[in-house]
């Protein structure tokens, strides 16, 4: 098999497989997330052909974010009972028939299926889920910086083809756009099954840092009902106050971070005269500073007391949202906003997997996650269909900005009623 043999050719070069698992899972998440951030590019087009309206089209990706964080702790236990690859080969199959099937959509109706139903539950079951699943089994020693490169993977996907989409679209039309989003995840696929494997004892290793000798042994079969799996965790985790403080400052992020920037900045800076291109590429650049943001944070999450990191982050953020407003969309005013909110954009993850893996251990860790992103998603849905009826009903967005920074800053002082943990950092 190509893993083995793989696996044998880096050992000799001293390279741990670890890191191979961090590039193939990093190019699947870099592809799925430019999935998920493409919409924001096809509002406009989408409204110009069908006559829809932002509420309408933005009701359909609520549901798509409300379903991509339901899925997330559903996701993980399908990943602890079937495997990594084959949860990720399906959740790729579906986002691609969703997308080839949208490319004849003429109802509105049908884009609430196909770009909220579908593709929500397709990008939901891998989600940010699948990185921390990767940190906590193949990594002993550096999983806050593992998680920062895969988280960023996320992000920048997110944001780094919106110029390419963007000139595509307006170039050739939306379905053409669309078509080059097929081809990647096909890409992404195939690497997935040729290289991806469940865990480090599938190529007898053990992982990254553990200085053990043997390679582990194969865990014992999961045969935990999904639904069980994913609930216990919910109930056990629930009766926790710190699984409640980081779910509720996870909800803020993601209001102020994929409901609101990645799917209504694009629509928004037109409002204001900036084309779409210009407005993608600002949201591209964004993706260049989260890149270097969230690594940073991933290496100081493994050095510094995570609930302070957490503190500087979301207050960043609400500072840099509530000076967007008056930056009057200026070159020099949208270039700093860029820069501190890009560098902020979803640093909160590494240092909040950390928090959740401290408290609820690294086997339970990925469930627990998988609940706290659902709560992430869900503010993104609430963002994405509020600013949407702000721009319907009041003909701005500016209201929708205005919320997500003051509740930045209400998230930066709730994280702090988090305890210092008892347990050394690990």
């Amino acid at each position: 098999m190509i893993s083995n043999w793989l696996s044998a050719a880096l050992a000799r070069r001293n390279i741990h497989y670890g890191w191979v698992m961090v590039a193939v899972t990093f190019l699947t998440a870099l592809i799925s997330a430019g999935t998920v951030g493409a919409p924001g590019v096809f509002i406009v087009p989408l409204q110009k052909e069908f006559g829809w309206t932002t509420a309408e089209i933005s009701s359909a990706l609520s549901i798509r974010f409300i379903l991509f964080g339901l899925m997330a702790p559903f996701a993980a236990a399908l990943m602890n009972r079937y495997g990594l690859r084959n949860v990720t080969l399906l959740a790729l199959l579906i986002v691609v028939s969703g997308l080839v099937a949208s490319l004849a959509m003429t109802q509105v109706w049908q884009l609430m299926l196909l770009w909220g139903v579908v593709i929500g539950l397709g990008t939901g079951m891998t989600a940010l889920v699948l990185g921390a699943t990767i940190a906590a089994r193949w990594f002993v020693a550096r999983r806050g910086l593992v998680v920062g490169i895969l988280t960023a993977s996320v992000a920048t996907g997110q944001l780094a083809f919106l110029p390419l989409l963007a000139s595509l679209t307006e170039a050739y039309g939306w379905r053409i756009a669309l078509g080059l989003v097929c081809m990647m995840l096909g890409v992404a696929a195939f690497a997935v099954l040729m290289i991806m494997r469940d865990r480090p004892s599938d190529v007898g290793l053990r992982p990254f840092g553990d200085e053990g000798t043997e390679p582990l042994p194969a865990p014992p079969p999961n045969n935990t009902p999904i639904m069980a799996a994913a609930l216990g965790t919910l109930r056990d985790a629930s009766k926790s106050g710190v699984f409640w403080i980081l779910f509720a400052t996870f909800f803020i992020c993601g209001a102020s971070t994929n409901g609101l920037v990645q799917v209504h900045l694009i629509p928004m800076c037109l409002d204001f005269g900036i084309p779409q291109v210009q407005a993608a590429s600002l949201l591209a650049a964004m993706g260049i500073f989260d890149f270097v943001g969230t690594i940073a944070s991933g290496w100081l999450s493994d050095r510094y007391d995570n609930r302070w990191l957490l503190f500087w982050y979301y207050g960043l953020r609400g500072l840099s949202l509530l000076f967007l407003p008056f930056s009057d969309f200026t070159l020099y005013g949208l270039s700093l906003f860029a820069m501190f909110y890009g560098l902020d954009w979803i640093a909160t993850v590494p240092p909040t997997v950390r928090l959740a893996t401290q408290r609820f251990g690294p086997e339970r860790a990925n469930l627990v996650f998988g609940w706290i992103f659902a709560g992430h998603q869900l503010g993104a849905g609430v963002a994405a269909f509020g600013a949407g009826l702000s721009r319907t009903v009041l003909q701005t967005y500016l209201p929708a900005f205005f919320v997500a920074g003051a509740l930045c800053v209400v998230a930066a002082l709730i994280v702090l009623a988090i305890s210092r943990p008892k347990a050394a950092v690990v």
